[in-house]
Parts: structure tokens; C-alpha cells; sequence
């Protein structure tokens, strides 16, 4: 038998959870086969809560400038490309000494400097797709690209001609989420706690904290009595949705951030969402039934591609948001919530079209972008770089 070797792996990211998730859990499977991982990001990137910790073998994380292109304001594009460049010139002096053995894109202006350079060095690349829409970046480099993970059977906005490189992966979700795969749905009876999570991230939290008390509080009292609330909610309507919960006199713990969210879906009997790439990831990983309203002003309206598959099989409602009021919820709530076998049945669903093995998946995938480049024995560490400032 030869000796197992290591490599080095460059991943390039957008500074948003949806980019940084996927790109983290990637970096712990990487690095537990033995590889040295790298990410290439923005500040809001390196400094995202509990995803990638530096150290002695531990992940080096690298601010690059990337210009972001507004369509809107073309005014800024030669700004952009010279950021862009300057990007590319510093992602290529990093190859110089960590030598990568492939570079993978998760999406997100900050991650083309490092594709570019990768380009440029003829370094074997990948994209990862997260949601059902392929994403701007994504689509810019499709073509020079060696790999393109998805993360839906179906990816809108992927060229026909760009097929023969596509593999579906699914979204990679953190491991205390997929923990929750091994364990059942909550006992739920007729006349016990229902429990409801309810989140929606920085950007389309406000309207689920408009709504959903007041579509709460037209539930038979019946049903209102059993009700039992872990609302997340932006910082500035926090007081707000407190006070109509307090009046509505139902019980509600609320948080401007979830640092629990494994054990919160853990235990929810439903979950009324967004429908970021993320959040559907996590529910068909756990299996847990939702209410989702896609974010509208998502780009090329993802959030709908991304809910129509869990919604196709009978795993989630999708209410878009011109059609989610507190009367609609409250309709959809008792269609789900009054029969817990039709609801242990959504979560069954919405099990079934999880991909409990993307991280291992994308990994393998990952590993075959092969590269003589940078072989090191494992337990052998390449001397550290230090991370651009």
C-alpha cells in the first residue's frame, strides 16, 4: 500500500451564512481526512460565530478585496475590476507558497479572486451551488470551471452545455444538525405542547414577526393553549413582537440570534421559515415540516426554486409573501397542526429529499479534482502562512 497523502484545498467564499455554512462543514471534512484547508473570504467571512477557528492545523483564513458589480450602478464597475484584480494578484501569491491542489467556490463576489487566480495558475477548480437558482458568480465562471456541485435535482439558470460537469451533492449542514436524522419526531399529542420554531434570518425576519402572532393568535383556543414559541427576530422588533405575544397571551422565548438551532429544531413540531438554501437543508437533514414564505427580493427569486422541491413532497407549505397574512397562517396551521399523524407524515416527507451525505459527498468529489501539486505525507504540516491582511 502507498502512504496516504494530504493536500492542500483552497475555499472561496461570500461572507453570508448561506456561502459560509456549506463552506465550513467542507473545511472539517477536508481537514479530517488529513488535508490542510485555506478559506478565501471577506471580513464579514473570516469573522462569521463558530465556523472557522485558526490554530496549529486548523483552517488559515485570508481577506481578499473583490469588487462587487452592481447592475444598477455601472458607475462602479472599473472600481470593481481593479479590486477584483488586485484580489486576483494576492489569491495568486497565496498559491505561490500554499500550493493548492484545487480551489472550490462557494458563491459570493469574494469568492472570484481566488477562481481567477485558480484560473490563471491552471489549478483544477469546483463551484458549489447551494440553492435551486445557480447563483451569479456561479454562472459567471460555469464554463471554466472543472466540477459544479448542486444541491437540487433541478438548478435553474445552469446552461445546458455545462451538464456534462454537474454533480449533485446536496447542501452540507452542520453535524449536530444531522445528528437529528437518528432521532424521532417529537411525541406530539392531541392534547400536549406544540411546539413552534420560527426564523428568518437578518434580511426576512420582519414580516414573519408581523405576522405570525396575530396568525397565532386566531387559532382555536384549544390549540392556543398547547401553543409554545422560540421566535427569532431583527434586534429592532424584538420589543414589538414580545409585547403582541405577551397580549395574545401566548408563550414566547424570543432571541435576535439562535445559538442553539440544532437543539431548537430538535424539539420543534414546526417550523415557519424563509426558504434560504440553509433553512431547507436543515429541515429535510432533520426531517422537521415547515411553513415556508420565500424572500421576494432574493436574487432571481431562489427562495421559491429552493421551497418547491420539500413542497412537492408534501414536506412544507410555501405561502409567498403578497399571500402570507395572519388569516392564511392560521388556515395552514390547523390543516398541519390538528392532525399530528398528517403532521409526523410532513415530517417523513420532508426527511425523504434530505441528502444526509453532501459533506461526504462533496468531499469525494472534491478529492478527484486531481493535482500533483502540493503532496504532503498526513501528519506532516506545511509551514503556515500568514493570512493577508
Amino acid at each position: 500500500m502507498g502512504i496516504e497523502l494530504s493536500k492542500h484545498y483552497v475555499l472561496a467564499a461570500g461572507g453570508t451564512g448561506g456561502h459560509m455554512v456549506p463552506a465550513a462543514a467542507l473545511a472539517e471534512e477536508l481537514t479530517r481526512r488529513g488535508h490542510r484547508v485555506a478559506l478565501i473570504s471577506d471580513q464579514r467571512g473570516v469573522r462569521f460565530p463558530g465556523l472557522f477557528a485558526e490554530g496549529p492545523g486548523g483552517i488559515q483564513t485570508h481577506v481578499l478585496p473583490a469588487g462587487r458589480f452592481q447592475v444598477k450602478r455601472p458607475a462602479g464597475w472599473p472600481s470593481a475590476v481593479r479590486e477584483m484584480l488586485r484580489g486576483r494578484a494576492m489569491a495568486r501569491e497565496l498559491y505561490r507558497t500554499f500550493k493548492p491542489a484545487a480551489v472550490i467556490g462557494f458563491g459570493g463576489y469574494p469568492a472570484m479572486p481566488a477562481l481567477l487566480a485558480a484560473f490563471a495558475n491552471k489549478i483544477p477548480t469546483a463551484v458549489h451551488e447551494q440553492n435551486a437558482v445557480l447563483g451569479r458568480v456561479n454562472r459567471l465562471v460555469a464554463g471554466r470551471v472543472d466540477a459544479i456541485a448542486t444541491s437540487y435535482a433541478t438548478t435553474e439558470r445552469l446552461a445546458v452545455k455545462h451538464e456534462g460537469k454537474v454533480h449533485l451533492v446536496g447542501n452540507p449542514v452542520r453535524e449536530a444538525v444531522l445528528a437529528l436524522r437518528s432521532r424521532p419526531y417529537p411525541l406530539l399529542e392531541e392534547d400536549g405542547i406544540f411546539r413552534v420554531l420560527v426564523t428568518g434570518g437578518s434580511q426576512g425576519a420582519s414580516i414573519l414577526s408581523r405576522v405570525v402572532p396575530d396568525g397565532l393568535a386566531m387559532l382555536p383556543i384549544t390549540f392556543r393553549r398547547r401553543l409554545q414559541v422560540t421566535h427569532q427576530a431583527r434586534i429592532e422588533d424584538i420589543d414589538a413582537v414580545r409585547a403582541q405575544y405577551a397580549e395574545h397571551q401566548i408563550p414566547a422565548e424570543l432571541a435576535t440570534y439562535l445559538p442553539d438551532m440544532p437543539e431548537q429544531l430538535a424539539w420543534a413540531h414546526l417550523v415557519i421559515a424563509r426558504a434560504g438554501a440553509s433553512t431547507i437543508a436543515e429541515l429535510t437533514a432533520a426531517g422537521r415540516p415547515a411553513i415556508l414564505v420565500p424572500l421576494p427580493s432574493a436574487t432571481d427569486d431562489h427562495q421559491t426554486a429552493n421551497a418547491r422541491e420539500i413542497t412537492k413532497a408534501g414536506g412544507a407549505r410555501t405561502i409567498p409573501q403578497p399571500d402570507f397574512t395572519a388569516v392564511e397562517l392560521a388556515k395552514q396551521m390547523q390543516k398541519l397542526g390538528l392532525d399530528p399523524a398528517a403532521l409526523e407524515n410532513a415530517a417523513t416527507r420532508a426527511r425523504s429529499v434530505g441528502r444526509p451525505h453532501a459533506v461526504r459527498d462533496l468531499a469525494d468529489l472534491v478529492e478527484s479534482l486531481d493535482s500533483p501539486v502540493s503532496r504532503l505525507p498526513v501528519g506532516k504540516a506545511a509551514p503556515r502562512q500568514e493570512a493577508f491582511a
